[in-house]
């Protein structure tokens, strides 16, 4: 049965328990992100590594206080140290790799472009690798990311559906993916027929060495999966990703060391019951006490 000290611990390693379940879901919701969406699949495992580890080191906490163990205890106290140490490096390191890089605004869309020439840096380098982008893309076309592109709207003259307009289309909110992956670049100036089939526009001009142009394709399974607009828009993905989950987690953080910090005084606390110490109570266990000391 608890008791004083232990009790306090009890109810701290409770609520490091429930602490856990939102780190473990922002791991969740990105690995569902990387099967449907993003589909880079290694991000999510560090966030779901520490939510399981804050889990298990939750109950061993809590066993030790119920059971009054107190190299358990311990053991927890240092364990959690360790945790928070790699909560805070996973969240200067998600800023870090997203910390530039954004979409251009373009005149009459509402949408925004994406360019690679916007990011550097480690995550960059990562996708636009040509072995890893060649099983990204595939996960783009499995995943059938342009599929939901489609829209349709109804004619007000005849109430039957028919696709939507090139105006409509212009001004639609689409992902970065969406942008990036299922249609050219404006600088193209190809012509609209729908959303994933465009055609060429000799008359007009368009940017100078822009690739992305050249690789674009009718073919529903080609699209612009090879464009460089197509890896700067999953780049654009992560960063919204990562950004969300990296909110999150400074406000676990902080919840994680101030239990943390409770931890310490309870153990403290129950060590002082347990040796039927008075509060206030000055101490000395050795005439050279150890360093650390809980």
């Amino acid at each position: 049965m608890l008791r004083g000290g232990t009790s306090l611990l009890g109810i701290v390693n409770f609520v490091t328990f429930l602490i856990s379940i939102p780190i473990l879901g922002g791991g969740i919701w990105l690995a569902s992100r990387a099967n449907s969406t993003d589909c880079i699949r290694f991000l999510q495992w560090p966030i779901i590594t520490i939510g399981l580890a804050v889990m298990v080191v939750s109950l061993m906490g809590f066993a030790g206080a119920c059971y009054r163990q107190t190299w358990l205890l311990r053991l927890y106290l240092f364990a959690m140290f360790f945790i928070v140490v790699a909560l805070l490096f996973f969240i200067v390191f998600a800023f870090a790799v997203t910390d530039r890089g954004d979409g251009q605004i373009v005149m009459n869309r509402r949408f925004l472009e994406y360019q690679l020439s916007d990011y550097y840096g480690w995550l960059k380098d990562r996708v636009a690798d040509p072995q890893y982008w060649a099983t990204i893309s595939a996960c783009l076309r499995d995943g059938r990311a342009c599929s939901r592109m489609r829209r349709f709207a109804r004619n007000p003259n005849t109430g039957m559906l028919m696709p939507e307009t090139p105006d409509m289309f212009y001004a639609r909110d689409l992902s970065p993916i969406q942008s990036g992956c299922c249609k050219p670049p404006t600088s193209c100036a190809f012509t609209y027929v729908n959303e994933t089939l465009w055609t060429t526009n000799p008359g007009v001009p368009t940017v100078m060495n822009d690739m992305d142009c050249n690789r674009w394709s009718n073919d529903q399974q080609t699209l612009c999966f090879q464009c460089d607009s197509c890896k700067a828009g999953v780049l654009a993905g992560i960063k919204k990703s990562w950004r969300k989950v990296a909110i999150l987690n400074i406000v676990v953080l902080i919840i994680l060391v101030i239990v943390y910090v409770a931890g310490c005084a309870a153990f403290r606390n129950a060590r002082r019951i347990e040796n039927n110490e008075p509060f206030g109570m000055a101490r000395m266990t050795k005439s050279q006490p150890s360093r650390f000391q809980f």
